[in-house]
């Protein structure tokens, strides 16, 4: 398999998904501003996907993938199948569950999670609302990444990097369609949430029936009637649901606590200066481009893989897969944070100054944005560190580095927010040093353990990127023109503008590297045993 080439799939139909999101952000910061109605939505919103990010992406996909793997490689395909039916009859009755359990208790999910707004009732009520819509989105988008999860360990990437443009689409269809014929109107996103959710499932059901393990269909050749979706009892006593499920629990645990951070941040921002919720958001859209765009790629594409190098005991591959990983990723990553923060202000000004979106709202996402920066490589790091536990069926050690940085995150937090008084920018730099701390410490020990043996030429390598990233940086700093000129400009000259600083600074990164001796082919892996 050419990793590099399904990395580049991933991340192309990310890209195309991220420019659908920020085209996204700017229909709802043109038509609704940052305000009661676009923070009581974002908290709405931001339940579900914290639980989107807990179960489906975070916790299930971490225990499942490794095991459907070694099924795969180790048992064969009718195992491969028996597994799959039973832990989907599993995950359809849990996530039913949650999902009415979370429409029932709306009012006590946003009472605990944005306490702030008990204090105006109608901003209270309709966040209640937004998220009894958007609730039941848990159920659509955690069966859709359980199909991602039996595409990816097929090496079927393309589809399941594809299905979040679907979401984006709904959003722009329901914004610019549907809006006038809901009251209020920002209630026709959250229905949008609802759809979108919908169609990321429709589409992979059947790409997992040309593969052949579309849960519950009746085996070819098979005189036994396909088995029930229902048969709950088998499936919760079958050997692989329940390694799935003992595996997820420490799972869960080390995924919740970069979530309960994410809560607690939303809590304390619910209580800062009105807009301080939407000011993240918008800030937080911006650095999940390239998180997404490499750290969710990377981390797609590596952990089915290291799963197969620890199935067939080939530490030699596995550790040097790990350090291609990492290599990719500061060569890429590093000049994304720098000029996330030089360009913060064009960024957000282009992107979000229209209409309801005001100049102090650009200037406080701009500062939101620079302090998420800095830890834009620990993010994308975390990413690619990770799966080398989970590959291994390693939950233990990072659910322990997760809790000490959750730990070090609230220090921060006091010490930021409320002892220098930076506000949501404090609640973003606390959040960026937490992430750094995280690729530290995994980092630390997977080379401890035995797992991640960096290979030579990592202090040459790593000088060539400092020496491009200051070119690239200098470049951009004395390009780029004042805030008052990206606050008065039209938007055409906007446009033309960033987009000019941005292949500036690519020319000059990339024309350094070559300089220095980089090539393409230097990153290209054609499987697990070559050389990068």
């Amino acid at each position: 398999m050419n990793l590099f080439r399904a990395v580049a799939t991933v991340s192309g139909w990310t890209l195309v998904s991220r420019i659908l999101g920020f085209l996204r952000d700017m229909v709802i910061a043109r038509m609704f501003g940052a305000g009661a109605a676009t923070d009581a939505f974002f908290v709405a919103f931001r339940i579900p996907n914290l639980l989107r990010r807990l179960f489906a992406e975070g916790a299930f996909s971490q225990a499942f993938v490794p095991i459907l793997a070694e099924y795969k490689n180790r048992r064969g395909d009718a195992d491969t199948q028996v597994l799959v039916d039973r832990v989907a009859s599993v995950l359809v009755l849990g996530l039913a569950v949650v999902s009415v359990a979370g429409v029932i208790a709306a009012p006590i999910i946003v009472y605990l999670t944005a306490p702030g707004f008990a204090a105006d009732a109608a901003k209270f009520e309709l966040t209640v609302l937004l998220l009894r819509i958007t609730f039941p989105y848990i159920f659509f988008i955690s069966l859709a990444a359980f199909a991602a999860g039996i595409l990816n360990t097929w090496g079927r990437f393309a589809i399941p990097a594809f299905t979040p443009v679907l979401l984006n689409l709904s959003f722009l269809a329901g914004a610019l369609v549907a809006a006038p014929y809901f009251d209020p109107p920002v209630v026709v996103l959250a229905w949008a949430v609802f759809v979108g959710g919908i169609l990321q499932l429709g589409l992979q059901l059947p790409v997992l029936a040309r593969i052949g393990m579309l849960p519950w269909r009746r085996r070819p050749g098979a005189d036994a009637p396909p088995p029930s979706p229902f048969a709950f009892g088998v499936a919760i006593r079958d050997e692989g649901v329940r390694r799935v499920l003992k595996t997820m629990v420490p799972a869960l645990l080390g995924v919740s606590v970069s979530q309960v951070s994410l809560v607690i941040n939303t809590i304390i921002a619910s209580h800062l200066a009105e807009g301080s919720v939407s000011w993240l958001y918008y800030a937080d859209r911006l650095m999940e481009f390239p998180t997404a765009l490499l750290g969710a790629a990377l981390g797609t594409v590596l952990l089915p893989t290291l799963a197969r190098h620890h199935a067939d005991a080939d530490a030699e591959a596995y550790s040097r897969l790990l350090d291609w990983g990492m290599r990719l990723t500061l060569v890429l990553s590093a000049p994304a944070a720098a000029a996330l923060a030089i360009l913060s202000s064009p960024l957000v000004t282009t992107l979000f100054q229209y209409g309801a979106f005001s100049p102090t709202d650009a200037r406080h996402t701009a500062n939101a944005l620079v302090a998420y920066s800095v830890g834009l490589l620990g993010l994308i790091l975390v990413r690619v560190l990770s799966p080398g536990f989970y590959a291994r069926q390693n939950m233990i050690t990072p659910v322990r580095i997760a809790l000490l940085t959750l730990f070090i995150t609230q220090v921060l937090n006091a010490v930021l927010v409320f002892g220098l008084s930076l506000g949501h920018v404090g609640l973003a730099l606390a959040i960026s040093l937490g992430a750094c701390l995280n690729a530290g410490l995994l980092f630390s020990k997977l080379r401890s353990q035995g797992a991640y043996r960096p290979r030579s030429g990592w202090a040459p390598f790593t000088l060539k990127v400092l020496v491009a990233l200051a070119a690239m940086s200098a470049t951009l700093w004395f390009a780029c023109p004042t805030a008052a000129w990206w606050g008065s400009a039209a938007t055409v000259a906007r446009v033309g503008g960033l987009g000019g600083l941005v292949m500036l600074g690519a020319v000059v990164y990339l024309g350094a590297l070559f300089a220095m001796g980089f090539r393409p082919r230097d990153f290209t892996r054609q499987g697990a045993n070559e050389p990068t």
